[in-house]
């Protein structure tokens, strides 16, 4: 990583240079998803077996694609108790912090007998997408269903690529559980999205999906949406740190390879007013880098998308903050709470040198599935309300509709919608 002075002009070719990993760029792969997408679709189970075969080496059936009560109990066995209890201790967590979102219908009667509200009903059923292949993610899992379950969310099914030998990873099984999954289906791919979308005969149609995957599942969710509810599409992951001279070097070299290690396209950097501790922070990477087993990953992700910003002043640092809206952004200044009071756009904000960011990305509580790609300038974090409908409740009597009948005859004439004037109307020609 190399120290740059920040100017309106760098700060413009970052942005473009990060704008370069958001999925919709990757047009390549669009036509091999719609393909995917169409023969699930015509075909359904026979597809998703052929594509499992294809692409996960796994010969799929009818009778072994639900993962059984048998297979979970095995999963329970095979982990490390204490890693079992870390799990269910996370799961009270998020499901604590989930919890304090829920909100209830309301109901507001006036005298004249009008009446107006709000009903809340959770979504019927949802599909969640986790990732298999290179690596298992339970605190994913969690973070998907825990906030659907909150919600009363009555059947969660959760999709995921199995091994070679049809094997679930024993993490994802076991927080699947405790989570309160329903059925957790071995599919996984743009097949996945596309069995979840249209529904086949072994996996129900769900209404919204959610969930974070690789670029096929990515365009997958983006070209079923409008049939089913999705999350968003997440690009990949980054980290934002904004510091100052008070913050510690090694925590920030630390916590930027933390996220530099997911992949090749995954995002670090840091903002400060303090070139020596960019110059600290620099020597510490390299420090860093000679231990972690990760290594060859995260210098591809920093030769790539790595910086180290040096501002003027915190005024332009915030700025360059609020401009780049990071999927993390760590804060480590004299006063944090008080920066953070001057920042709009980020997904999570860790305040102070003990709040580093895998501590959200496992234990603390709020939702992990946050927006990327600057996308946090309109998105917010998956909570509960995404899997919330809300209905809008309206009631007049007729002393009610006849106080205002006419302001809303003369509305619709003034629009030529002859007959929604004549709606009102007749009710009032006696």
């Amino acid at each position: 990583m190399k120290i740059q002075k920040l100017t309106s002009k760098t700060r413009q070719e970052i942005m473009e240079k990060l704008k370069s990993r958001n999925p919709g760029g990757f047009s390549e792969y669009e036509k091999t998803v719609r393909e995917i997408l169409e023969e699930v679709r015509t075909r359904g189970d026979e597809a998703v077996f052929a594509y499992t075969r294809k692409f996960d080496g796994f010969e799929l059936t009818p009778e072994n694609i639900r993962v059984t009560r048998e297979e979970i109990e095995a999963a329970y066995k095979e982990l490390d108790p204490a890693l079992v209890e870390t799990i269910r201790e996370a799961a009270a967590n998020i499901r604590a912090f989930h919890e304090k979102q829920l909100r209830t219908s309301w109901f507001d009667p006036k005298p004249d007998g009008s009446l107006l509200g709000i009903r809340f009903t959770p979504i019927e059923r949802i599909g969640v997408y986790v990732p298999g292949g290179k690596a298992a993610y339970p605190s994913s899992v969690l973070m998907n269903i825990i906030p659907a379950k909150v919600a009363g969310v009555p059947e969660i099914l959760m999709v995921t690529p199995p091994g070679k030998t049809g094997k679930v990873d024993a993490g994802t099984l076991v927080a699947a559980d405790l989570a309160g999954a329903t059925d957790i289906y071995k599919v996984g791919g743009a097949q996945a999205i596309a069995a979840l979308a249209y529904g086949t005969q072994s996996i129900p149609k769900a209404y919204k999906i959610t969930g974070p995957g690789n670029i096929f599942v990515a365009l997958a969710k983006k070209e079923v949406y409008g049939l089913a509810g999705i999350d968003s599409i997440a690009g990949p992951s980054e980290v934002l740190v904004l510091a100052d001279e008070t913050a510690d070097p090694r925590y920030v070299a630390a916590d930027l390879l933390s996220q530099a290690e997911h992949d090749e396209m995954a995002s670090a950097i840091l903002v400060t007013t303090s070139e020596e501790l960019a110059k600290n922070v620099e020597r510490e990477i390299e420090g860093f880098l000679q231990i972690l087993p990760r290594a060859e990953i995260i210098r591809k992700s920093l030769d790539g998308y790595g910086y180290l910003l040096v501002t003027e002043n915190m005024e332009d640092a915030i700025e360059t903050v609020n401009e780049i809206a990071s999927e993390h952004l760590e804060i480590l200044t004299a006063n944090s709470f008080d920066t953070m009071t001057r920042v709009r756009n980020a997904g999570a904000i860790f305040l102070g040198e003990y709040s580093s960011e895998p501590l959200g990305d496992y234990f603390a509580g709020p939702n992990h599935i946050l927006p990327t790609n600057g996308t946090a300038k309109f998105f917010s974090p998956l909570n509960v309300d995404d899997f919330l409908k809300k209905t809008s409740i309206i009631s007049y009597s007729r002393e009610a509709l006849e106080a205002v009948h006419e302001k809303i005859e003369l509305f619709a004439r003034s629009e030529g919608l002859t007959a929604h004037e004549n709606s009102i109307k007749v009710r009032f020609e006696r």
